[in-house]
């Protein structure tokens, strides 16, 4: 999750959603136990985890604006 090269299949979309649940319950067993330095490594993956859900959906977003109906080419004379 961490590598900034890394882009996530769209259709791991779930999954990604999975290990951001998983992240969360992890720091917070991480806070309870006073595992300071592993919560703030969890901290670290699920802010790149979230990241990459933004940009999952920002490329779906973007992709999906593009297609527009544009009509049927007309030849105009100069």
């Amino acid at each position: 999750m961490r590598c900034p090269m890394l882009r996530v299949d769209p259709t791991q979309r779930t999954r990604l959603i999975e290990i951001i649940r998983s992240l969360t319950e992890r720091i917070a067993e991480a806070k309870l136990n006073g595992w300071f330095g592993e919560e703030e490594g969890l901290r670290v993956s699920l802010e790149a985890a979230r990241n990459k859900l933004t940009a999952m959906d920002r490329a779906r977003n973007q992709n999906t604006a593009r297609i527009a109906d544009l009509g049927i080419p007309q030849i105009r004379k100069p």
